[in-house]
């Protein structure tokens, strides 16, 4: 399969193609970028930067990646963005590199999915099969774990986490970790519960999420200090993945607290 790049592109002679690569209109494409096979530029999309785009990708106009990072720290070392496969990116999506001053790459897993105007900043690291919306705004250092689900115009603090399997309502304004298979609204966010219809949809089965639940409300009760009930639901619930997945998640926070439900408990 040969290399395909429309007459009014610029594409640098150092740029790394594979087979299948397909670059549209008014493309312009840095000497460090690498786009692997079959990886398709649609029109007017900007890559610079040491940034790799993995196999099968969709780039649609305006998309704009590896530029310097919005971060008055960095002083323009080395960075990079490294990008798995299958991964779309909508119109005037913007992603940038990380920075000499922390961590130097910004990483995308495989089969996401960035819609309209989305961003994504310096020292990001986003798993597998992470859905963000329309105008999903991610600050820098964040991390999104694998299944997770950024509703439109949500806005992600810095050196925030979000868990696996999380829920993020429209426009919510996320400054603390979300938990894996949690569920957040409003601003600012706060715990609303499971995400317990994209667990049914993901093929969790009745029983791991009736455990789920009751771990849930068990972590998140009225009774005792949140340390003593993340104690309990260890010893009660430890034979379930998804209930440790949580505990664990909480007791590895570091810059942010957890997200909690209203009653603040």
């Amino acid at each position: 399969m040969s290399v395909s790049i429309h007459p009014s592109a610029h594409v640098d002679s150092k740029a790394q193609l594979d087979a299948g690569v397909e670059i549209g209109p008014l493309c312009v494409v840095g000497p460090n970028v690498k786009l692997e096979k079959n990886v398709k530029l649609i029109g007017h999309v900007n890559l610079a930067g040491d940034t790799t785009i993995g196999a099968d990708c969709r780039l649609y106009p305006f998309v704009s990646m590896g530029h310097p990072p919005q971060d008055f720290k960095h002083k323009g070392g080395p960075v990079s963005i490294k990008i798995g496969e299958r991964n779309q990116f909508r119109e005037n999506v913007n992603i940038h590199p990380g920075t000499d001053a922390g961590k130097p790459d910004t990483i995308i897993g495989d089969d996401c999915y960035f819609m309209v105007n989305s961003h994504l900043a310096h020292e990001g690291y986003v798993g597998n099969n992470v859905v963000v919306s329309n105008g999903a705004q991610i600050g820098g250092c964040v991390t999104i774990g694998d299944n997770a689900i950024l509703g439109g115009l949500c806005a992600i603090h810095q050196f925030t986490r979000i868990g696996q399997h999380a829920f993020i309502g429209g426009m919510a304004t996320v400054t603390t970790d979300v938990i894996p298979y949690g569920s957040v609204v409003g601003n600012p966010a706060h715990l609303a519960g499971l995400n317990v219809i994209g667990l049914k949809r993901r093929g969790f089965d009745r029983d791991t999420i009736h455990d789920l639940r009751a771990a849930y409300r068990l972590m998140f009760a009225q009774e005792g200090t949140f340390s003593e009930r993340i104690q309990d639901a260890t010893d009660i619930y430890n034979n379930n993945a998804l209930a440790m997945d949580i505990v664990a998640f909480i007791n590895g926070r570091d810059k942010r607290s957890i997200c909690l439900p209203p009653n603040g408990r």
